[in-house]
Parts: C-alpha cells; structure tokens; sequence
C-alpha cells in the first residue's frame, strides 16, 4: 500500500506523485507536496457546549430537543449517543441515533459524556 496523501478535494485515494506535485487522476487537482504537510498539521478541533474536545469514537450527550428534518421525530434531551465521527462542515459529527438512524448533528447541541 501506499502512504500518498488522499486527494483533498474529492478524497480519492489514487493519488500519485509528479515531481514535486500531488495529482488526483479522478478530478485531475494537483497540489504541492508542502501543501499536503501542511494539511497533515491542520487537525480538526470539534468542541461540544461546554468546550470540552471530542474525538472520534467519543460518547456525547443531547442538551437540547432537535427536530429531525424532513420528519415528525424528535432527538429529545438526554439521548445519548455513542461512538461518533467528527467530519468537517456545519454540522460537524456523524452518528447513528437508535430509533432515527443516522445523523448529522452541531456540535454546540451535545455534551461529552
């Protein structure tokens, strides 16, 4: 296996080495190897409502009722959720919530268990 960097823009993994460049065969992105060290420091830092710093795998706590979008269910207060992935973007960590499925939910409305 190799230990090339995934591509950044749509995470293939591909990749290969020209020069001193990345490139993606898939959506044809190139950066430059720097870049990608650079990337490899940028760690992704999700703290919950009271600033607490969750990680992958963590266990998290509901603070707040959350309307289920596009349907009639409510995660209400106090579920707990367990085993979650931290992902980038507005809502900022993936689950699976028994009795919803999954979901995507903010950070800000849960706490570290």
């Amino acid at each position: 296996m190799s230990n090339l960097p995934k591509c950044p823009k749509c995470g293939s993994q591909y990749t290969y080495e020209d020069r001193d460049m990345f490139v993606c065969p898939e959506c044809a992105h190139e950066w430059s190897k720097e870049a990608a060290i650079d990337a490899a420091d940028e760690t992704l830092v999700v703290k919950d409502a009271h600033g607490n710093v969750l990680q992958d795998g963590d266990s998290v706590t509901v603070i707040k009722d959350l309307k289920v979008k596009g349907s009639s269910s409510v995660v209400k207060v106090g579920t707990k959720v367990k085993n979650i992935r931290l992902v980038e973007g507005d809502h900022n960590i993936d689950c699976r919530i028994d009795g919803i499925g999954p979901m995507k939910l903010k950070s800000e409305f849960v706490k570290k268990v």
